[in-house]
């Protein structure tokens, strides 16, 4: 392997030839440099002589100038920490460990014009690939709430949830972001062409693996604590326990970044994940956009009040007239002893009472007594 001493070059080497997410080169390039570390790659240097093992085979004929120049003809660019695109939160990627995956990317492949280092409001919406009409519809409802805040919304343009938010946030003209497991020149799934080719025409395609690289299972380990860490918070809807959802909400999690859950019928496979979450504590309780932007927003901001159902007129009475009128009968007129006696209310405070009652229009005296006037109250 030839010798780069250009740090740019170092990364697209290191890009190509080493794993999305391995920890072991990650926190050599943190602790040493990319340089260093592909120097150290070369002469099988003890620190990193497994390493060197498993990446002989991509070094052969390595040539990064050519990587970046065919990823140029194909309208993608490689963002590194040197770029003023950089989005710095992807910083607190260095010291977590989920599943063997971790470390800050040696940089990433853009497909699109939107600007890595504009998603530090964003919000991740993730979720179940057999997602229901139920986890479709809020999905969409809350990317669409979240993106026309302005907040870019960020998904892994998978089937279901990811789709569904992605098709959210774009219906209010929102920005909203794809994070693959592949390469940014690949369309994975196949099914969702016209999704991803438009987020790369019109906002952006991101991933840590260069171009031409082909979705493997590890490689969405690594591409989901991308999604966790680029925002500032994940929303789960719809996640079985096994779901790799659940592996995005543990990134989040170890971020310290918030996690949040949206609840579906406690009889649903898709969702024992989320409700396990919520049980334990690791995810907050959502169920509309605002409250995502309540608990992702600054202090002070999207605050909303507690929901109450709507007031009665009863509510307004005062405890004695309530408990007046919970002594009147429905049909049958009594006299008010009969009415003071049940209500165990003075006879002459109960008479004034029943007289404010029928000011209200909630009860009906006549000369035989008095009772509820139509319609009963609930």
């Amino acid at each position: 392997m030839a010798l780069w001493k250009d740090d740019r070059l170092a990364r697209v080497a290191l890009s190509r030839i080493v794993e999305p997410g391995d920890p072991r080169l990650l926190a050599s390039v943190s602790s040493i440099g990319p340089v260093e570390t592909l120097q150290q790659l070369a002469r099988s240097a003890p620190d990193l002589a497994d390493l060197q093992a498993e990446t002989q085979a991509r070094s052969q004929g390595l040539d990064p100038e050519r990587i970046l120049a065919v990823a140029a003809r194909q309208g993608i660019r490689f963002v590194t920490p040197a770029d003023d695109e950089w989005p710095a939160q992807l910083g607190d990627l260095e010291q977590p460990r989920v599943q063997g995956r971790g470390g800050v990317p040696v940089g990433l492949w853009v497909r699109g014009p939107q600007r890595l280092d504009t998603l530090g409001g964003s919000v991740a919406v993730v979720g179940a690939r057999t997602a229901t009409g139920y986890g479709a519809s809020v999905a969409g409802d809350i990317a669409a709430a979240v993106a026309g805040a302005g907040r870019p919304v960020v998904s892994g343009a998978a089937f279901g949830i990811d789709q569904a938010a992605h098709r959210g946030a774009l219906g209010t003209d929102g920005s909203t972001l794809a994070v693959l497991a592949c390469g940014a020149d690949r369309i994975y799934p196949e099914a969702h062409r016209d999704l991803i080719e438009h987020l790369a025409a019109h906002h952006a395609v991101v991933s840590e693996s260069p171009p031409g690289w082909s979705p493997m299972r590890v490689r969405f380990l690594s591409r989901n604590r991308l999604i966790a860490a680029l925002t500032t918070g994940t929303v789960v809807v719809e996640a079985a326990l096994r779901s790799g959802a659940l592996n995005t909400a543990n990134w989040a999690q170890q971020l310290n970044r918030p996690v949040m859950g949206v609840p579906g019928p406690v009889t649903s496979a898709q969702s024992q994940g989320v409700h396990q979450l919520v049980r334990a504590g690791a995810a907050a309780l959502v169920t509309t956009g605002p409250e995502v932007l309540e608990m992702v927003a600054e202090s002070g901001q999207y605050l909303l009040e507690i929901p109450r159902g709507p007031e009665t007129l009863r509510d307004r009475l005062d405890p004695v007239d309530r408990q007046v009128l919970d002594a009147v009968p429905v049909s049958r007129a009594v006299p008010s002893v009969s009415i003071a006696r049940t209500a165990g209310v003075g006879p002459g405070t109960t008479d004034a009472v029943l007289v404010r009652l029928q000011e209200a229009g909630l009860v009906r005296g006549d000369g035989t007594g008095w009772r509820l006037a139509a319609p009963a109250l609930p």
